[in-house]
């Protein structure tokens, strides 16, 4: 009897487990009395409970789900940025008895066939992934509703990770101090947005960025944005094959079912859905069927706010010269627009404690590659800068206008916003799947996608005028490289031949392109991939700059400030001016050891790398050498004699010189920082090798240790100058040297 007893019991509890499982209310019953945002994920929120219930309309069907940063730290060096875009993946949800599964397919790995059983190996062969785990708490039919409020209050953002690496201290997520923010969760008919504010607490001492930026330190909220969205249909998409030398971004997975003979990863670019809606007209141009509509950030004040909007706009010449009429448009964005919206291509405007970089990131489809929304983040403080760099250019608060210049008759005005024209053109670049191109610079300023140094010239009076400091509008390498990402094949043509024909036209106009991995390292070999460089003649560029800098270090004093400043900042003005050509020298050391080479392809007609001739390198060293004269490095005696110690409400920040001397400013920091500059890049370990290895293959071109022993001479064979500041600069730079060396 007693087995009997047991065996009984155990059959009514496997029988009661299944349908204790099925046994829920249905949606409507466990919803009732709520909020309801209907949409493409409707939301319910419960008041009583601060419960935020989501409905799954539709199992196992695939959407975007994309998180942001929409409230942010404020400080660039922690790089937590209001806007700030974080990851997007395709998802699905997936239900298992009562679980409900938030699971996301391996889209890096895949195989494009009609075989089911070869899609399915390759599934099967690679890990996806499981990213949130839910009970079904109601259904209706197939419906199902979830509780989801710890998913959206929840760190998606690594906040805490980005707090510890970059030493702000060990942060964690306060649960009881964070909540849903209800004003910013809603839901569409296409996408549904849940917002979270987040309070992260420390028991430590917090470091000094989040000291600086966060109105609590120890316990500061950022917001967290959720995005689910539904994914356009992929067969209204075209992809487009990647060249090494258009310019894009490459948008690339592995393709198992290829031929064995044919290479497995496929690689095309990102770019926008642009398709036109009747034949070209008499002019060659399409009408789209959707235009590519950007909208500016309305907390942008004037008169940036239209300097932003004219360098977005110069983006619609490219477009025409793609075969498209207004395909390309910007506007304000409307009040009540939410700029995370998935919907909407912004333009943010967002500040922080620091100035710092702008960054043109994309929402992509990772099915297809295919830009959703371009989402561009510009730094406020960028605008300043370039007016801190007039200011030490011109010299301009004289007596008559001490107290700053009208806005209407304002050069170094007029500068900055030609900067920020640029800057909003770059930007937009980048969500139009470009990437950066260092050698436009030397190719005739050819695009906005490189990163322009202010060309500041003289006249014939030997005065500084900022005349043409920043290029205006799109230019030439730019509108050929929209023609290779947008442009539709003419009739007759393939879209193969059309890409072969667009890249020749990159050829024909000889328009060079080389970007970020082969020009930001400082042993980086290729001499005409420079940032914030000028010029095609490296030597020559570097003593145009020499000049410039000597004519406005002749008129620096006091009328770089405005009446009633302290003395102190104009430090912060002499820095960019003495440091002005600091990025001319990193141009003119490429000359070292450096080769010129191409993104070459078999079966294209690009030149093979080829060496520096030696009679340029040398003369790169010998101009490199030229800034280290006492001469070059003496401050004028304005900038030594009246900076003074930082007054009180004034505290050091970095943008100012290091100092041996305490308090007071020190004449021959700046020097030093010069000669490690110079020094840092003729000792670069890998140019070092480059030199050595080169006079192996060819004895006329300079070996290392003629460089080593170049720049010994330089320093040691002259005379000690009478001027005892110039001695001083002389042993300063003497001393780095050697200090360099061991």
């Amino acid at each position: 009897m007693a087995r009997l007893a047991a065996a009984l019991v155990l059959g009514l509890a496997l029988m009661a487990a299944p349908l204790a499982a099925q046994d829920l209310p249905s949606i409507e019953e466990k919803t009732d009395g709520t909020e309801t945002m209907d949409g493409f994920f409707p939301l319910y929120w419960d008041a009583a409970e601060g419960t935020i219930w989501m409905e799954v309309p539709e199992l196992d069907e695939e959407f975007l789900y994309v998180n942001y940063l929409s409230a942010g730290l404020g400080s660039n060096d922690v790089g937590l940025d209001r806007g700030q875009l974080g990851d997007e993946r395709v998802v699905h949800f997936e239900r298992v008895g009562p679980e409900v599964l938030l699971m996301k397919p391996n889209q890096t790995y895949r195989a494009h066939t009609d075989n089911p059983a070869e899609r399915q190996a390759v599934d099967d062969a690679f890990a996806e992934g499981v990213l949130w785990g839910f009970e079904a708490a109601a259904e209706t039919g197939d419906r199902v509703l979830v509780d989801a409020t710890d998913f959206i209050v929840r760190d998606v953002h690594d906040v805490t990770q980005r707090l510890q690496q970059t030493g702000q201290g060990a942060y964690q997520l306060d649960a009881s101090r964070s909540t849903p923010d209800l004003e910013r969760t809603k839901s569409f008919p296409e996408n549904t947005e849940m917002e979270a504010r987040l309070t992260f607490t420390t028991d430590e001492s917090p470091g000094s960025e989040v000291q600086t930026t966060a109105a609590e330190p120890t316990s500061f909220a950022v917001r967290v944005r959720h995005s689910f969205v539904e994914l356009p249909d992929p067969e209204g998409f075209s992809r487009r094959a990647h060249h090494p030398r258009s310019g894009y971004y490459s948008f690339d997975y592995e393709d198992y079912a290829a031929p064995v003979t044919e290479d497995m990863t496929q690689r095309y670019i990102p770019r926008h859905r642009l398709t036109c809606e009747d034949p070209p007209d008499d002019d060659g141009l399409c009408t789209p069927e959707e235009p590519i509509v950007y909208y500016l950030d309305p907390g942008t004040p004037e008169p940036v706010r239209t300097a932003l909007l004219d360098g977005a706009r110069w983006w619609n010449e490219a477009f025409e010269a793609a075969g498209y009429r207004d395909a390309f448009q910007v506007e304000m964005l409307p009040e009540d627009a939410d700029p995370m919206d998935i919907r909407y291509n912004v333009i943010q405007w967002v500040h922080r404690s620091t100035r710092g970089w702008s960054y043109g990131p994309s929402v992509t489809d990772p099915r297809t590659g295919e830009i959703l929304k371009g989402h561009i983040v510009l730094g406020s403080l960028r605008v300043r800068q370039d007016l801190r760099l007039a200011e030490g250019l011109l010299a301009p608060y004289a007596d008559d206008h001490a107290a700053g210049l009208p806005d209407e008759d304002n050069p170094m005005l007029d500068m900055a916003l030609d900067r920020i024209r640029q800057l909003s053109a770059h930007e937009v670049g980048h969500t139009l799947g470009l990437r950066h191109n260092f050698a436009a610079s030397v190719n005739d300023r050819a695009s906005v996608m490189d990163y322009p140094a202010p060309y500041a010239k003289l006249d014939e009076t030997g005065a500084v005028t900022l005349e043409d400091a920043y290029d205006t509008g799109i230019a030439a390498w730019d509108k050929v490289a929209i023609r290779y990402g947008y442009a539709e094949p003419d009739d007759g043509e393939t879209e193969e031949e059309l890409l072969d024909r667009v890249m020749q036209e990159f050829d024909d106009e000889e328009l060079l392109y080389i970007t970020d991995a082969d020009a930001r390292p400082t042993g980086a070999a290729h001499p005409h991939a420079n940032l914030w460089d000028n010029g095609d003649d490296m030597v020559e560029a570097l003593k145009h700059e020499m000049a410039v800098r000597d004519a406005a270090l002749d008129t620096f004093g006091e009328n770089v400030i405005r009446t009633g400043e302290p003395h102190a900042l104009m430090e912060e003005v002499l820095v960019p001016l003495y440091l002005r050509h600091r990025y001319q020298i990193e141009a003119t050391a490429k000359l070292l050891g450096g080769v010129e080479y191409a993104y070459t392809l078999r079966g294209e007609e690009q030149p093979a790398p080829s060496a520096v001739p030696g009679d340029q390198q040398r003369a790169g060293l010998e101009a490199l050498l030229d800034v280290l004269a006492p001469e070059q490095l003496r401050l004028p005696p304005e900038a030594r004699e009246q900076i003074a110690p930082r007054p009180p409400g004034y505290p050091s920040n970095r943008e100012l010189f290091p100092r041996h001397t305490g308090l007071t400013f020190d004449a021959h920091a700046p020097a030093e920082v010069v000669a490690t500059m110079v020094f840092d890049q003729l000792l670069n370990p890998e140019r070092a090798a480059r030199l050595a290895y080169q006079r192996g293959a060819d004895p006329d071109l300079p070996a290392f240790r003629e460089v080593l022993d170049r720049t010994t001479d330089a320093l040691w064979d002259q005379p000690v100058p009478d001027d005892a500041y110039n001695a001083e600069l002389q042993r300063t730079t003497q001393q780095v040297w050697v200090e360099a060396l061991l």
